[in-house]
């Protein structure tokens, strides 16, 4: 009976936030308080415990540091040294807008700050070119969402964390690794299909007019070095402790590199150079996604503790046949993110049914993992959803937006959701 309670929860915190637009997480703060102190007895410090300290503080962290590289312009400055160059091969431009997204939300910008900047600019280069906005808004929203799950950007540090909470320590970055990857290259495949489809292969012509970049600034030019000096301190001792697991010093260094320590540290430095103003890199950090994230964190924690995620968890693994299982977590999570996010509510929701599943059906976690994220991913692009609305709030012309809307609602949406299902066998059939 609590774990019918638990869901109604859940799935009333997304419909409620989707209705009253207000944030998701507060309404999963008082489902979580509700359940569990007057369901389950338990006291009320138990409840405020949930709360994901570790995620809140590396997103906390890695928002901040990125926010002088938005700031100053050097983000900014990246996305169109990578348009420029591709001005005279017009045909790769959903290409190029894909990657530039990708760069921009790998650096840690994050999927919302990406599609937010880079869908104005999107809307004007497609009227300027003729490619199709369909397609155009399929590549940056796919190069937003790839970018972000790099391994130490937003998306990626979330699913490391949330992979690390659910008992696969050992193996959080590898697995979130194979998530990356898999993002990273789906898109070209279905940009390509689309770009057929649509015939904007044929329309693009044969030059772009945009005027050349100016080169970087001191500024920008110190910023890209403190960017590097936290790639280098993040991905380099994972990556080493995979090869050299036995060497001690290695695993030391590798056990103390935390990257939201080190963002702090980062962003510290930045201060000190003076590369941006510590009042705004501090307002543009994402609070209302942090509380999203923790907030349905903590009613996830509750479902747990309810025995919700064991039940469906048990339900998955016992009445659907191995091989289906992540096809199935793909639609799920697909139908999930057309309302709601997929970092803030489906992979918290999803993420901690995968121990058991993998327990009864002998599938491997990555597995499991990645066939929900992609699945999650392809209807961001849903005009419900945060990449589609944003994409549309950005077009100006209303009867140029409502073409638009009937386009990724019954266009976009049924083929990257497709893709991503057929990905997804694709994984089960590799590992």
């Amino acid at each position: 009976m609590i774990s019918l309670f638990v869901v109604f929860a859940i799935a009333s915190s997304i419909a409620l936030g989707y209705r009253t637009k207000i944030n998701t997480g507060l309404f999963a703060m008082v489902f979580a308080y509700i359940i569990g102190c007057f369901c389950l007895g338990l006291k009320s410090k138990e409840v405020i415990a949930m709360w994901p300290i570790q995620i809140f503080f590396v997103i906390f962290g890695v928002s901040l540091f990125y926010n002088f590289a938005l700031l100053n312009g050097t983000l900014e400055k990246l996305a169109s040294i990578l348009l420029y160059q591709c001005r005279k091969v017009p045909r790769i431009l959903p290409y190029a807008l894909f990657l530039a997204a990708a760069l921009i939300a790998g650096l840690g910008a994050g999927f919302f700050t990406v599609m937010a900047f880079m869908a104005p600019i999107t809307l004007m280069l497609c009227n300027k070119t003729g490619l199709n906005k369909l397609v155009a808004g399929v590549a940056i929203n796919y190069g937003a969402l790839g970018g972000a799950n790099f391994m130490t950007s937003q998306s990626g540090i979330v699913f490391r964390g949330l992979i690390e909470s659910v008992g696969y320590t050992e193996d959080a970055f590898l697995f979130a690794t194979l998530i990356f990857v898999t993002s990273m290259l789906l898109p070209f495949f279905v940009i390509t299909f689309l770009m057929f489809a649509t015939h904007s292969h044929k329309v693009l012509g044969t030059h772009i007019e945009v005027s050349k970049p100016e080169a970087f600034d001191a500024k920008q030019r110190m910023t890209l070095g403190l960017i590097g000096i936290m790639m280098g301190l993040v991905l380099f001792p994972p990556v080493l402790h995979t090869i050299l697991p036995a060497n001690q010093t290695i695993q030391f260094i590798n056990s103390r590199m935390d990257i939201g320590l080190i963002s702090v540290t980062m962003a510290v430095l930045a201060l000190l150079m003076k590369l941006a103003d510590e009042k705004q890199a501090v307002s543009k950090v994402p609070w209302g996604t942090l509380i999203m994230i923790c907030g349905v964190g903590m009613l996830i924690s509750v479902a747990i503790k309810a025995g919700t995620i064991d039940i469906l968890a048990g339900w998955v693994g016992t009445n659907i046949p191995a091989y289906l299982v992540p096809f199935t977590l793909a639609v799920i999570g697909g139908m999930m993110s057309f309302f709601s996010s997929t970092l803030g509510v489906v992979c918290p929701a999803l993420f901690p049914i995968v121990p058991a599943i993998a327990d009864t059906t002998a599938l491997p976690g990555i597995v499991l993992f990645t066939s929900i994220v992609i699945g999650a991913q392809a209807t961001a692009i849903s005009p419900f959803s945060s990449g589609g609305s944003l994409y549309l709030g950005s077009c100006r012309d209303e009867e140029e937006r409502n073409h638009l809307f009937t386009d990724l609602m019954f266009k976009a949406v049924p083929i990257c959701l497709t893709a991503s299902v057929l990905a997804s066998i694709l994984i089960f059939l590799l590992f």
